[in-house]
């Protein structure tokens, strides 16, 4: 068998194909890339949650307990938010927590003792419950030793970042939004308008002076099934008379990474305290988008404790095992006291 030196054409066909192999090859790389970027940027590995509080609001109890560990029927209400976080995908939960708040971090580890013991005694239903957090995103523990604000709290947070970390989600501790799941709502409307998203409720008029208020008006590029508006402006706890709407914010944030930078450039309000609405409202005023979904569900202030005993009675009529008792109890109570 001999070799045959190929015709010019030949070689120029095979030159083409080599090339359209070439571009084939980079732009399927570069679709990959792309791909993987808008994931990092549609995607949130990391949720805050600020718990530095000292909960005054429940001494003489959050004297040695914090009140992010005080339960909710029988789940504390910091597990109800690692949940909520863990339904979002994220794998990070970066908790700004105080010197003396290190409970709130030990709580999340492994109790081997706890667990052979009920392993032993065939108390697998209570076994579950326990290894539950094993199965959450890992918390990291940054320390704000100084109660400098809420913005400062989440500044703080950015330490802990990947680099590719485009969004991050705040969920506050104190506020329990139900049904879970609207910052995955919230994540469907970024996708669609990027910027940031906030969760809002709409309130009766005569009640937004407990709130901070939204100045909104239509997004009509938004097309979808949840109820969204842009964002102009907040006031904080305005008279009724002076409120710009009657949408009000609660403790759910979706954030563009663009917002650390912000808050390195705001200056502290009252006390000293840096303001994460304020840096919102530069990002605001530099045509950053900003857009609140109305949630359509119920809020419970676990940082109270008005709002924290309606939350137990809630979930504890809710419960399968307590449910039907507590009913009971509840009317019994209830016309005791001739309501």
């Amino acid at each position: 068998m001999c070799w045959e030196k190929p015709e010019t054409g030949g070689v120029s066909m095979l030159i083409i194909l080599e090339k359209i192999l070439i571009s084939n090859l980079k732009k399927s790389t570069l679709n990959c890339m792309t791909s993987a970027k808008t994931h990092a940027s549609l995607s949130v590995k990391t949720v805050i949650v600020p718990a530095a509080g000292m909960g005054t609001r429940f001494l003489p109890a959050t004297k040695t307990i914090p009140k992010e560990l005080l339960p909710v029927v029988d789940t504390p209400g910091i597990e109800l938010i690692a949940q909520e976080a863990a339904q979002l995908g994220a794998d990070k939960l970066a908790i700004i927590t105080a010197p003396k708040k290190r409970e709130v971090l030990a709580y999340f580890d492994r109790y081997p003792a706890l667990e052979t013991m009920l392993e032993a005694r065939g108390k697998t239903h209570q076994l579950e419950k326990v290894r539950n957090t094993n199965n959450l995103p890992t918390p990291i523990a940054v320390e704000q030793t100084e109660p400098l604000g809420l913005g400062h709290a989440v500044g703080l947070a950015e330490q802990v970042l990947d680099d590719d970390e485009n969004v991050v989600a705040v969920m506050l501790p104190d506020d329990l939004v139900l049904p879970m799941g609207v910052v995955v709502k919230m994540m469907e409307v970024r996708a669609q308008l990027g910027g940031s998203v906030l969760c809002a409720f709409e309130v009766p008029h005569e009640e937004v002076y407990n709130y901070g208020v939204f100045d909104i008006e239509d997004a009509p590029d938004y097309h979808g099934d949840y109820v969204v508006k842009k964002v102009r402006g907040m006031v904080e706890k305005p008279a009724v008379d002076d409120a710009p709407s009657n949408f009000v914010a609660t403790g759910r944030y979706l954030l563009d990474r663009a917002i650390f930078d912000a808050l390195q450039r705001i200056t502290p309000g009252a006390g000293g305290e840096l303001q994460l609405t304020d840096a919102i409202a530069l990002l605001i005023d530099e045509g950053h988008p900003v857009h609140i979904l109305v949630h359509d569900g119920k809020r419970h202030d676990l940082g109270n404790p008005g709002g924290y005993i309606p939350a137990v009675v809630d979930f504890g009529l809710a419960d399968p095992v307590y449910g039907p008792h507590l009913k009971k109890v509840l009317r019994e109570i209830l016309d005791e006291h001739g309501a």
